[in-house]
């Protein structure tokens, strides 16, 4: 009897105790995490991002986009522009030199065409000018006392003499010869067979093809057209007023040989200037700085 009163108050106090006890248990059981949580909290698994996410995350971190961008080039301040020998930027081509009413400050430089200018065909009127020009400017009268006095010098025509009236036998002679030529050649023959006389400068190019291209206009030249022609009226101009020169100059020089000479000469002459006329721009610029001064 007092061993089943024994265990039934046994019994009765553990009834009583478990309750609180379990409960006490898992109370505790359930604040452990809380308290691990609270304390040490664990890292959370990276949660997939979509390809939206990931732009959008990539613009908003600055560092992100410059270290996932392609590095740029930093410009280099000392680097320069490629220069032409004129000082222009190498992709401007440098503008031709202009052709001067004047070489020398002397020489006429009427019938010179700067390059790249197309004028309208001249007139008969504006030929007929330009060649009065080149025959009666002060210079024509210079350049005919220079050559007259050289072919007194050298006897060119023995039978015109020496001194002051071989000088002056010489000297109206080349002025007639001057003269008449500039109007067949510039005025009447080109008025006749539509042909544009005047030079029409290349200004640009090796040296070579602009020397080639001035000495061999005597033979070529653009018609009222535009069209390059075989040069009529320089050739025939030329060999007119040679062959009018045959009849106030000495018999024994009225002759083939003789006048094949002047006729040569003449040609020479006309292509010699034309040369001239081409180059000069670029010695007064470069060489005598002249076009230089004149823009500053």
């Amino acid at each position: 009897m007092r061993k089943f009163f024994f265990f039934f108050a046994v019994t009765f106090l553990l009834s009583l105790a478990l309750p609180g006890i379990s409960s006490q248990a898992f109370g505790q059981n359930r604040a452990v995490p809380v308290m691990l949580a609270s304390s040490s909290p664990l890292p959370d698994a990276p949660l997939p991002q979509s390809a939206g996410s990931s732009s959008s995350q990539s613009t908003q971190d600055p560092s992100v986009r410059k270290d996932q961008s392609t590095p740029e080039t930093a410009p280099d301040l000392n680097r320069k522009s490629p220069q032409t020998p004129a000082g222009v930027p190498a992709t401007q081509k440098p503008k031709p030199l202009p052709e001067p009413k004047r070489i020398l400050g002397m020489m006429p430089n009427y019938r010179a065409v700067s390059a790249g200018v197309l004028p309208p065909p001249p007139s008969s009127k504006q030929a007929f000018i330009i060649a009065s020009q080149n025959s009666f400017d002060y210079s024509s009268f210079v350049f005919v006392g220079i050559t007259s006095l050289m072919a007194e010098g050298t006897e060119s025509h023995p039978s015109l003499g020496k001194g002051v009236g071989g000088f002056w036998g010489y000297t109206w002679r080349g002025f007639v010869d001057k003269t008449d030529g500039n109007y067949w050649v510039i005025w009447l023959l080109p008025s006749i067979v539509h042909q544009d006389e005047r030079y029409y400068a290349k200004g640009q190019g090796p040296i070579k093809s602009r020397v080639w291209y001035a000495a061999t206009r005597i033979f070529i030249t653009p018609n009222y057209k535009g069209k390059n022609v075989f040069n009529s009226a320089e050739i025939f101009g030329r060999g007119i007023s040679q062959s009018i020169s045959l009849t106030y100059y000495p018999a024994a020089d009225q002759s083939v040989g003789p006048f094949m000479e002047k006729f040569g000469y003449a040609l020479g002459r006309d292509a010699l200037t034309n040369v001239f006329r081409e180059v000069w721009p670029d010695v007064d610029a470069h060489v005598l700085h002249r076009h230089r001064r004149l823009q500053q």
